[in-house]
């Protein structure tokens, strides 16, 4: 067996380590690792701590069977963190701006009026938000193709991704991924609104049509991924940054 492992089995519980200056986590006595093989390096023991705890939860109980990655979404985020951001940083980056070109709270209805006059209430104050805390103003719209937004926001929007550190980037990243959103990613992300507020901002469009015409079993299977990925984020970013 090899010194280091993510997917083993494991006679003993996770541990949490003290190591190099942070935390790390182990299982059955071997320090864990990311998929690249990198060390799982942990500087908030709580966010160790937490790890241990879903990894205690996976481990399989015959030897040699492999536990679910999938099941394990602090350690992913993290994992993430370590793999990707430090050699795609710029390009992670890149990713998270294009939303902002094309932020889904700025598109806003015509009619009808109902759902218009919901949008402007949920969603007008978090551009609020943004603008005090980012300065970053975004220009709304009711057309398919979106407007060129100011381009002094854009680059008040990018400045501040470029100071994010390579975990809250992690954590970000998951939220716009499940809401389509820059907003509602930096919003969460600052403690701004939590992940039920999240949620019901991205999905208010959908949420209204259902309201209308009923539940669709597809999406509300896909809505139940993303408030789940919401709430892995909101943990993640609360024990990553605490």
């Amino acid at each position: 067996m090899s010194e280091t492992t993510t997917a083993a089995a494991f006679a003993e519980p996770a541990a949490v380590e003290a190591a190099d200056g942070g935390w790390t986590v182990t299982l059955d006595g071997k320090p864990l690792t990311t998929p690249a093989g990198n060390a799982l390096a942990i500087r908030s023991r709580e966010l160790a701590t937490a790890i241990s705890a879903e990894w205690r939860g996976v481990m399989p109980r015959k030897k040699g069977a492999k536990a679910d990655f999938e099941r394990v979404p602090l350690t992913r985020i993290l994992a993430t963190a370590i793999d990707r951001l430090p050699t795609r940083r710029a390009a992670v980056i890149d990713e998270l701006m294009a939303h902002a070109e094309t932020e889904l709270l700025c598109y806003r209805a015509a009619q009808p009026r109902d759902l218009a006059a919901r949008q402007a209430a949920v969603w007008q104050p978090l551009l609020d938000w943004l603008a005090l805390a980012y300065d970053a103003r975004l220009e709304n719209h009711t057309n398919l193709l979106p407007p060129d937004q100011p381009a002094g926001s854009l680059a008040a929007l990018r400045h501040a991704l470029e100071k994010f550190d390579d975990l809250k980037l992690a954590g970000l990243g998951v939220v716009v991924a499940a809401t389509g959103s820059l907003v509602l990613g930096l919003a969460l992300a600052d403690g701004h609104i939590d992940a039920e507020a999240a949620f019901a901002a991205a999905e208010l469009d959908r949420l209204y049509q259902i309201e209308r015409w009923g539940e669709d079993p597809v999406l509300s299977a896909k809505q139940a991924e993303i408030k789940a990925d919401l709430s892995d984020a909101q943990r993640f970013l609360r024990l990553a940054l605490a």
